[in-house]
């Protein structure tokens, strides 16, 4: 698919079920009452006039004003997000070089949180686009994005990303008019086009200079006066799926949202937290009393009680006719609420693939061992090591290219290559239960001293270890014992 042509259809027809499934998703992900409802089909009741001469109309179904939202879709999304880059996964070249270079341009570039961010986005939307690009009037290194799904036209071959158009609305935009940055990605170039039309149309391509936003890249076209060359012959762009098979389109290679097939749970939760909410505002103490205890105000001014009047007068009424104040006071159904509450969003947690222990439902606040917290953890570490499978190339993938961007455009001296990426266990352990360890180990002669001081400094370098150990054999006596292995300098 080339630069689209005048008068296409846009977004693309073909990508549209697609997006309509992404609009909804990212309702749910706002957290914003009226967007939810608007991509529910639904919409608030306006209010309704009375009178004489006026009928009352009819409610239209809808969500009634006052429906709460419990933000479990986000809090889905930033579990996931949290799951795979709360730590920075290990990403290591064999160059000394490059890894120097490249560990410069993780920390320059704030990659932990572009990915962090990126994974978020992508737990609710189904997958992101990780986009490599420079700007040289911005700063002197390329620049890594993270591009949203709904603003990609992918194209793939055999399950491969092999090309993509990319666009964003302008600044300048109206209801009518909409102008559109498209930017399509090829394996070598990145072409650039300009557009002015509607809503539901690309409409035309016009000078890149007729708008501020795009006029810089004018300098930077090449001899065709609409690409750009990378001089790299990978692809600038690399496809990350939330986790896969789609269970909508079982043929496609685009991902699947956490939120796919478990958004009426999220509706359910909502109406029983409104539910909730309405016990507790009914159930405020109302007094009930006679029309003598009432203060008139007037003609047209209607009366009043003052509860908060200690001495009143004497009432004009029979003293046998028992007429007093009545407290009216409904009970709250705090249990079942709360009971039907946690069991939506725990079936919500399992149905997205995680554990009820990562949204603290679990445990009631007793105290658990290590190994109960490993056992509910369980499910929520295997959707973890799931979903860091579908990170690990596409993430190698766009940080080897933003080493041959470094190279190639910013005359870099490192040897371009592709990065090795290993994510952690992603559970950290107690000091405790290490110490346990440890201490088991050591009594069956199955561990030496070095291994139990990697075990405990996992990040130390081999000078650290050696020193370490040296130290440990000096203050237990160990070190005037000859060393069969000859592995461990002896104290001097």
């Amino acid at each position: 698919m080339p630069l689209p042509d005048n008068g296409a259809a846009w977004p693309p027809p073909e990508w549209a079920p697609y997006y309509a499934e992404m609009r909804v998703d990212d309702a749910w992900y706002s957290g914003d009452r009226s967007r939810i409802a608007r991509a529910c089909g639904e919409q608030y009741p306006m209010p309704t006039r009375r009178g004489p001469w006026n009928r009352r109309r009819e409610q239209p179904p809808g969500r009634p004003p006052n429906r709460l939202h419990v933000p479990l879709p986000s809090d889905i999304a930033a579990t996931s997000a949290d799951l795979l880059f709360g730590d920075m996964p290990a990403i290591r070249v064999e160059d000394t070089a490059t890894q120097e270079r490249l560990d410069a341009l993780l920390d320059e570039a704030q990659v932990q949180q572009v990915l962090h961010a990126g994974a978020e986005q992508g737990s609710a939307l189904s997958g992101v686009f990780l986009r490599a690009t420079w700007d040289r009037n911005l700063i002197d290194r390329p620049i890594l994005s993270v591009v949203q799904p709904d603003n990609v036209a992918p194209e793939f071959r055999w399950g491969m990303l092999r090309a993509a158009t990319l666009w964003r609305d302008l600044p300048g935009s109206t209801a009518s008019t909409v102008f559109r940055h498209v930017e399509r990605h090829e394996p070598g170039r990145i072409l650039h086009a300009l557009y002015e039309g509607t809503p539901d149309n690309i409409g035309r391509a016009v000078p890149l200079s007729e708008h501020p936003e795009t006029a810089d890249l004018v300098d930077s076209l090449g001899e065709d006066g609409v690409s750009v060359e990378t001089g790299t012959t990978d692809l600038t762009l690399a496809y990350v799926p939330n986790i896969g098979p789609n269970r909508l389109h079982r043929s496609s290679p685009v991902g699947r949202s956490d939120y796919q097939g478990i958004r009426d749970l999220f509706n359910a939760l909502d109406d029983v937290w409104t539910s909730w909410m309405r016990d507790i505002r009914l159930a405020r103490a109302r007094l009930i009393v006679p029309d003598g205890y009432l203060r008139d105000h007037g003609p047209g001014q209607g009366a009043s009680f003052d509860d908060d009047r200690e001495v009143w007068h004497s009432l004009r009424m029979p003293p046998t006719e028992g007429n007093g104040i009545t407290l009216s006071q409904f009970a709250i159904r705090v249990e079942e609420h709360q009971r039907s509450a946690e069991a939506l969003m725990r079936q919500a947690a399992q149905s997205a693939g995680y554990s009820a222990q990562s949204f603290g439902l679990d445990g009631g606040g007793q105290p658990i061992t290590a190994t109960e917290v490993d056992s509910r953890d369980a499910r929520s570490m295997v959707t973890r090591k799931k979903k860091a499978g579908y990170w690990r190339n596409p993430l190698a993938h766009i940080l080897h290219v933003l080493l041959q961007l470094d190279a190639i455009h910013f005359g870099r001296p490192i040897r371009p290559e592709r990065p090795r990426v290993e994510f952690g266990d992603g559970v950290a352990e107690s000091e405790q239960a290490t110490a346990t360890t440890l201490d088991l180990l050591n009594r069956a002669g199955a561990v030496s001293t070095a291994t139990k001081v990697r075990w405990l400094h996992p990040e130390w370098e081999d000078d650290q270890v050696d020193a370490e150990v040296a130290a440990i054999l000096r203050e237990t006596g160990a070190a005037d014992m000859p060393d069969p292995g000859g592995t461990y300098p002896l104290a001097a």
